[in-house]
């Protein structure tokens, strides 16, 4: 989302990220990857309750088809940072607006699994 946050800002969209660390570690992520949209803590879990997004098992936070996306993002460069609070928490990413109208959803279905960048802008162009 970063490196087409211009884009989407261009659309009249705006990229909120819900992390589950600290504040510590938002400001390290925020600082260290160059991130140009808002990062919040979701320490007690409250948006991804209130979301309903999912958190896994062993068995599928170690997801077989989540290892060629790890290794291709390993050897672009990218790396994990210091995990939060729930490692077990999977990710979503939504399109909501103008108003209340959820106009996108995905919900990862394994740790290496999100929101294709091109469906998200797309949403935003509907």
């Amino acid at each position: 989302m970063r490196d087409r946050y211009a884009e989407i800002a261009a659309q009249g969209g705006e990229v909120v990220a819900v992390g589950t660390g600290n504040p510590r570690l938002a400001r390290a992520f925020v600082e260290d990857d160059e991130i140009p949209f808002p990062v919040l803590v979701d320490e007690a879990a409250e948006a991804a309750n209130a979301a309903a997004i999912e958190r896994v098992g062993i068995a599928k936070l170690f997801h077989p088809s989540s290892f060629a996306v790890t290794r291709r993002a390993w050897r672009a460069g990218h790396r994990i940072g210091v995990p939060g609070k729930r490692t077990n928490q999977l990710g979503a990413t939504f399109v909501i607006g103008p108003g209340d109208v959820l106009r996108y959803e995905h919900r990862d279905a394994h740790t290496a699994d999100h929101a294709p960048i091109g469906a998200v802008v797309d949403a935003l162009r509907a």
